[in-house]
């Protein structure tokens, strides 16, 4: 079983702080770990994110907390010291990216040939918006708009060709906000243009963690039913951001994908 969606921001780059991320795994029989940073983390991404800064005083707040804390070298470092260790779980390292459509080729340039096992794409702004920090920032927000630009940044992730994945496809919903027209197309559209990169989806227990009361587990029956139909991987992950959470409903998610 694999968790391929892993962070290790909350601890020190050290090889004590993997170990309790392979012990947990361990017991969770999770066979693969997938680890990686949000690329805001370095200060090399920072420049990125000048506009969603712009657009709001919580998400400047935000971000001057949480960005910039570390250089990609330093991240590099810690893979090289984990790569050269024997673990019981197999370990890959990559990066979660907020895409931009306008920030393509900023991305390639930091990522392109690093040496990363793989690279997890994921909308998290919607024209700037960050509509997965608190559901109040929604008040106003016409949802139908928003859910049509998520889903068409989401296509245009997965056409960029930077990318081996796409993280949570359909987070969007975590509130419990619903548009008032079929998804089906979008979902149809999205399947097709990962399956057309070879690309894999990640199906994510972190949402209905977060939010257990307005998000169900995982990613839409449709959208997993869309995936299947056009043959992209559907990888399960804990979206875990301490050892705890490793392996989070792991094989509830597995499950979902068989029936869907």
């Amino acid at each position: 079983m694999i968790d391929g969606h892993i962070h290790i921001e909350r601890g020190d780059y050290t090889l004590e702080w993997i170990d309790r991320f392979v012990d947990k795994a361990g017991k969770m029989q999770v066979d693969e770990i997938r680890l990686l940073e949000h690329c805001y983390i370095f200060e090399e991404f920072v420049p990125m994110y000048s506009s969603v800064c712009a657009y709001s005083e919580y998400i400047d707040a935000w971000f001057k907390r949480s960005a910039g804390k570390h250089k990609m070298a330093e991240y590099f470092k810690l893979i090289e010291n984990v790569r050269k260790q024997r673990y019981p779980v197999e370990i890959k390292f990559g990066l979660e990216i907020c895409y931009f459509r306008e920030h393509e080729k900023f991305i390639e340039k930091l990522t392109k040939d690093k040496g990363f096992d793989f690279l997890l794409g994921s909308v998290h702004f919607v024209d700037d918006f960050a509509f997965d920090h608190k559901p109040e920032h929604w008040e106003g927000i016409d949802v139908d708009k928003i859910y049509r630009r998520y889903f068409e940044e989401s296509i245009a992730l997965a056409k960029s060709k930077l990318f081996d994945g796409i993280g949570h496809p359909d987070t969007i919903k975590l509130f419990g906000h619903s548009p008032s027209f079929s998804l089906l197309n979008y979902y149809k559209n999205l399947a097709k243009a990962l399956a057309d990169n070879g690309m894999y989806a990640d199906q994510n227990s972190g949402v209905a963690r977060r939010c257990p009361k307005t998000s169900s587990l995982g990613m839409d029956k449709k959208l997993l039913q869309a995936l299947k139909k056009h043959g992209v991987n559907i990888i399960t992950s804990s979206d875990a951001h301490c050892p705890n959470d490793v392996g989070d409903r792991i094989f509830d998610l597995g499950k979902c994908v068989v029936n869907a």
